[in-house]
């Protein structure tokens, strides 16, 4: 549990909305590639272009920046919610991303049974499909 600084003393500064925005796009682009970055800001639309500035913001920026956790790590653990939630469609990208994120497919493997055990079977079984349909995926672009 985090404490409050000691008094006279101020918690680290907050980066202002803009500079979180930045941040976040340039992890963002980084970690799931600039062309997935393109097409979801390329589809943007009134309705959810408020949205797509939140993730990137709060989510890439504000997170995912954060020293405390190497990239990697935090790939394997955003891969375990999202099995563990039950999220395929966005578990799949996440996986497409661990070429970026240094997370190898027997990280991804143990984290899916890690899902199992606290998750549920259930769980881990669509994981582990959806995690294959990515990498069959990932080596037919590898193989063209």
């Amino acid at each position: 549990m985090a404490q409050d600084p000691p008094e006279g003393e101020s918690a680290k500064p907050v980066p202002a909305a803009d500079e979180l925005y930045d941040r976040g796009l340039a992890v963002r682009k980084s970690v799931l590639g600039e062309a997935h970055v393109a097409r979801a800001s390329a589809n943007a639309t009134p309705f959810d272009r408020d949205f797509q500035r939140f993730i990137t913001q709060y989510a890439w920026g504000g997170v995912w920046t954060r020293p405390g956790l190497d990239r990697r790590t935090r790939s394997l653990l955003t891969i375990a919610m999202l099995a563990a939630l039950g999220h395929g469609e966005e578990l799949k990208l996440h996986i497409r991303a661990t070429r970026n994120t240094g997370a190898s497919r027997e990280d991804v493997a143990e984290a899916l049974l890690q899902v199992a055990i606290y998750a549920g079977v259930p769980a881990a079984n669509a994981a582990f499909h959806h995690a294959k349909a990515a990498y069959e995926q990932i080596d037919k672009e590898n193989a063209t």
